[in-house]
């Protein structure tokens, strides 16, 4: 099998994913369904989204392997070249009508991400990353037009003939260079997430540290600025890549979820570690995270450790 040309991965995941966004942007999803219980939803806009994807990277990319959260009977990634596909990441999100929402597709080779596109189809914020090539958010900048300057003395039909468009730009990430450091958890935006297990050790060891996160030294807690949930790991992976977000913490999703991502974080010179702590060179399908920003270095990442209470431990892991 001839190498991978990532360069062209790359731009085909973008095109591939605006056509993606337009579907998104113009459903209603009145059918919605659960899976594992109610806060775990799919609607039919997550199954018709995953099967123009896989259908275009199949005809495109046929040697290539397709692991889609929709489609996927494990969440296991082999060593095959491989694409790695969540066609909404944020559907609850997507069904309360709030724009957090992404497609999220990467490239995986040798179980490793080599590609990353993320895209908010609400906010035409897209994120892409080639590993090597930096990582690269381009964005509505601000509108320009050019109607004459008496527009006041036109009639509605004349001003109407002059367009506004948007002007779009490519920035490298993260936003801020150098990336500021952080020198504590106390002066961190940290995101986590619930997830849908509602009971159990996970559960417990979630809650826990959620209020070990945010509880003052009275009770050794990290008095972080404050925690962010927002539902979706892709577009949190990519706040933490932009630096807006100091540190994420995740235990649950999987490979789909956070591999896009991924790359775009660590191409923006951030680090991805396991979610328990110890876990230095997680794998993409280990289904427990912690990511941590630019200008954050090793310690941010022993002391969120030294916060988490008890062990995040998910099916399909080691």
């Amino acid at each position: 099998m001839a190498e991978a040309n990532l360069q062209e991965i790359n731009d085909f995941l973008i095109e591939l994913a605006k056509k993606a966004g337009s579907m998104i942007i113009s459903a209603n999803p009145s059918t919605v369904d659960t899976k594992k219980n109610s806060s775990d939803l799919v609607t039919e806009t997550d199954k018709a989204v995953e099967d123009l994807i896989s259908s275009s990277l199949k005809a495109a990319y046929p040697d290539y392997s397709f692991l889609g959260e929709e489609s996927a009977t494990s969440g296991r990634l082999t060593p095959a070249p491989t694409f790695i596909v969540d066609p909404i990441d944020g559907t609850t999100n997507f069904v309360h009508a709030h724009p957090y929402v992404s497609i999220s597709m990467a490239f995986a080779h040798k179980q490793r991400a080599l590609v990353g596109v993320v895209y908010n189809p609400f906010t035409q914020h897209l994120y892409s990353a080639i590993r090597g090539n930096g990582a690269f958010l381009t964005a509505p900048g601000i509108p320009k037009s050019h109607p004459p300057t008496n527009i006041s003395s036109m009639s509605d039909a004349d001003v109407g003939k002059y367009k506004v468009e948007a002007t779009y730009e490519r920035r490298r990430l993260p936003i801020r260079l150098p990336p500021p450091p952080l020198s504590d958890l106390s002066q961190a935006i940290v995101a986590v997430e619930w997830g849908n297990e509602r009971s159990g050790s996970n559960w417990q060891c979630k809650t826990a540290t959620f209020a070990a996160l945010a509880g003052d030294s009275s009770t050794n807690g990290a008095m972080v600025h404050s925690i962010r949930s927002l539902g979706s790991a892709a577009l949190n992976l990519c706040a933490v890549a932009r630096g807006d977000i100091d540190v994420y913490w995740e235990g649950g999703c999987w490979a789909w979820d956070v591999a896009a991502g991924w790359v775009v974080l660590e191409e923006a010179g951030g680090t991805v570690v396991g979610g328990n702590k110890g876990e230095w060179e997680p794998k993409v399908d280990c289904r427990r995270y912690l990511a941590v920003r630019a200008g954050a270095g090793k310690e941010i990442v022993e002391e969120f450790w030294s916060k988490v209470k008890g062990k995040l431990e998910y099916e399909d892991t080691d």
